[in-house]
């Protein structure tokens, strides 16, 4: 009934030798400034250490100003934020120009796991809206998972719409970008967690799932859904039963909804059945 597949390393232990090569990258982000936008997303950038910080743009009085003894802020007109972002961008009124953040490898979020009781990380399989990533990100800060995985090629780059969904998640939640989704997979599981795929024909409800000290979630994109060597690195696909005319959640939706489910309770994901 389930597709339970065989573990490898379930105890979590990564070689002695350190034999196991490194496929993924670490350290800086690839890429120049870019500009963030949004009183929640500036914050918090402002606030994380690891930021390079360029510009800070403040138009008239926000509500809650952002402040940084790391870089002073220079008022300006709304106008004058308008024509460094998108069109139709909602800035509330800040905006930084900051490099990207330093980014962490799945191997170096494996090994820390492993050295942890409890541990949860969503993988997103080519979702490519960056607002649904934002959506996801803030989730996964909201249940405190350790990680977003996303393929290195197929899916959005780090812009102030991914940031400004994330609602300053990006600086607490790490992006992790891996070069081969199924070997990350692999990863996760050599460092104990057990992947659970969403999948609208899968025969298990989420709620029927159980729950594993270490779980990793992982979605498709909306129209696809899970490719079939992300399905096939899974330890068992779960469904999300609803019961009205519509057929299925949005990703964002979706990744909120099955990170509750496997949270829920006394001591979340850490209690097993």
């Amino acid at each position: 009934m389930t597709n339970r597949r065989k573990r490898i390393g379930s105890q979590g232990n990564p070689p002695a030798d350190g034999s196991r090569s490194r496929t993924f990258r670490t350290g800086p982000a690839r890429g120049g400034p870019v500009w963030l936008y949004g009183r929640h997303a500036v914050g918090a950038a402002l606030a994380n250490p690891e930021r390079r910080l360029h510009r800070l743009l403040v138009a008239g009085e926000p509500p809650s100003p952002p402040d940084s003894p790391r870089i002073a802020a220079e008022p300006v007109s709304r106008e004058a934020i308008e024509r460094v972002l998108p069109a139709g961008a909602v800035h509330q009124g800040v905006a930084l120009l900051a490099d990207p953040a330093v980014e962490m490898s799945v191997d170096e979020f494996c090994t820390a796991a492993a050295l942890a009781e409890t541990g949860l990380a969503v993988v997103l399989d080519q979702v490519s809206d960056p607002q649904n990533v934002g959506a996801v990100l803030r989730s996964a800060a909201v249940f405190g998972a350790g990680c977003v995985i996303v393929p290195d090629r197929h899916a959005p780059s780090v812009t102030g719409a991914l940031a400004k969904a994330a609602s300053g998640a990006l600086e607490t939640v790490p992006l992790i970008r891996a070069v081969n989704l199924a070997r990350a997979l692999a990863a996760l599981k050599e460092a104990g967690f057990w992947c659970i795929g969403l999948d609208a024909g899968a025969d298990t409800p989420i709620g029927s799932a159980g729950r594993f000290p270490r779980t990793a979630l992982v979605l498709g994109a909306e129209d696809e859904g899970l490719r079939r060597l992300t399905r096939d690195g899974c330890d068992l696909l779960v469904r999300i039963d609803g019961h009205g005319p519509l057929a299925s959640l949005n990703v964002s939706n979706a990744a909120a909804v099955a990170l509750y489910a496997v949270t829920r309770g006394a001591g979340g994901a850490g209690q097993k059945r």
